[in-house]
């Protein structure tokens, strides 16, 4: 009988936005399109970086995974949403709830330590260039990604150890459109008291090394940018680091409101439109904020075009 009871829940049942019918059609239509633009926005970039000799940097290698990872991010989630917004119903197996949790919470972390290697990258190249050849070697580049990508999966799975140890007998609905730890764990039918701590410092913790990373990194940079009495060095060093600083204030932001600042009980359509923006858009406008205003990511654009048989203007 007990072992029943802890295993009578074998799906949830994820409210989403709206049940109205049109609606779910039309975000179906709005976020199918988002999510074939990201692919093809990150794909790109992956691409260019590969087959242009002139992005063989440190810079793009990291820029590569991290499209890499915004890839693997996106199609943890919004397939399964586009999936449940086509059939007009948000059901979702145990299985599949834990693996959309393992997929989404490993990406995200190994993203959280990618833009702080990134922030250290642009770190030596600015204020260590005598020493930048030989820290970024090709070897050092694929042991800081590799291992972004590990620590991710290693945060990943105590995530998910932690939330499906628990036993859940009921009710089975979130209030979301995706398997979100913390309203899974609300489910729970024992104490989660201890695994909610476990889960903070462990978010918290990684957090704040990255945190701290960043925001060292750029606070030498600054005071070694104010020191060039170039211009151009100043527009160069400013302009390589603009777009990983608005990608990282956004990423940061987002992710310290959403797992670390305590959430109100009556804010869940608040948490919804969050959570839409970080799982949606942010994956969407990370390869436009790279590439709008880079001149080598364009140019390599141009060869393209030019082997092609285009001639951009």
């Amino acid at each position: 009988m007990i072992a029943e009871n802890l295993t009578s829940i074998t799906e949830f049942i994820l409210v989403g936005f709206s049940s109205q019918r049109k609606t779910q059609l039309l975000l179906f239509v709005v976020l199918l399109l988002i999510y074939l633009l990201t692919i093809m926005g990150n794909m790109v970039v992956i691409l260019l970086v590969q087959f242009d000799s002139c992005l063989q940097t440190p810079m793009y290698y990291f820029l590569m995974h991290l499209s890499g990872l915004e890839i693997c991010y996106v199609t943890s989630t919004e397939p399964q949403m586009l999936a449940h917004l086509l059939a007009g119903n948000g059901v979702i197996s145990y299985s599949r709830c834990a693996a959309q949790l393992f997929g989404y919470l490993s990406f995200g972390a190994a993203e959280c330590l990618l833009l702080a290697i990134m922030a250290y990258d642009r770190y030596l190249a600015i204020c260590q260039p005598l020493l930048y050849p030989i820290a970024m070697d090709r070897w050092h580049q694929m042991q800081l990604a590799s291992s972004c990508w590990a620590a991710g999966f290693i945060f990943g799975a105590i995530y998910v150890g932690c939330t499906f140890c628990h036993a859940y007998c009921g009710p089975n609905c979130i209030d979301h459109f995706l398997c979100e730890m913390p309203l899974v764990l609300k489910l729970a039918c024992d104490d989660t008291h201890i695994t909610q701590t476990i889960v903070l410092v462990l978010a918290g913790f990684g957090i704040l090394i990255a945190v701290i990373v960043v925001l060292t990194s750029y606070v030498v940079i600054v005071l070694s940018v104010l020191k060039m009495r170039s211009v151009t060095g100043l527009r160069k060093a400013f302009s390589t680091c603009a777009s990983h600083l608005i990608v990282v204030t956004v990423f940061y932001g987002i992710v310290i409101f959403t797992y670390v600042v305590p959430r109100s009980e009556t804010s869940s359509d608040r948490d919804k439109n969050i959570a839409l923006f970080y799982v949606v858009v942010t994956p969407f406008l990370n390869p436009i904020i790279y590439t709008l205003r880079n001149k080598d990511v364009h140019e390599a654009v141009a060869k393209v075009l030019r082997r092609g048989g285009f001639e951009p203007k």
